[in-house]
């Protein structure tokens, strides 16, 4: 409980035998009432399940080794030194076949 003048947390205090809510301000609540606590549990959402899997990687014009598509996805990775050129990976668009270019 808070008290309504200050907005201080009150607490509980014995006066005269008597248990009473007491601020730091002054403020005293004579109706010393037991807090009530309330739980809302909210239904859950559902997860949209996704059937294709998404690729958020660039596609360009590039032949598979394993199958000869003509597209792939790539990405690139600093795989060596910082001076050498980075690593570039290439995933087949049809068979998922993934290869690296080292140029």
């Amino acid at each position: 409980m808070f008290c309504p003048k200050c907005g201080s947390v009150l607490f509980p205090k014995k006066e005269k035998g008597k248990k009473v809510f007491r601020c730091s301000c002054g403020y005293s609540d004579k109706k010393m009432q037991a807090p009530s606590f309330k739980e809302e549990v909210k239904p859950k959402e559902e997860i949209p399940i996704v059937e294709k899997e998404v690729v958020p990687l660039p596609l360009i014009d590039i032949e598979c080794p394993k199958c000869g598509h003509k597209k792939a996805y790539y990405w690139t990775v600093q795989t060596r030194a910082s001076d050498e050129p980075e690593t570039r990976f290439y995933k087949c668009e049809k068979c998922s076949h993934t290869w690296r270019d080292y140029s």
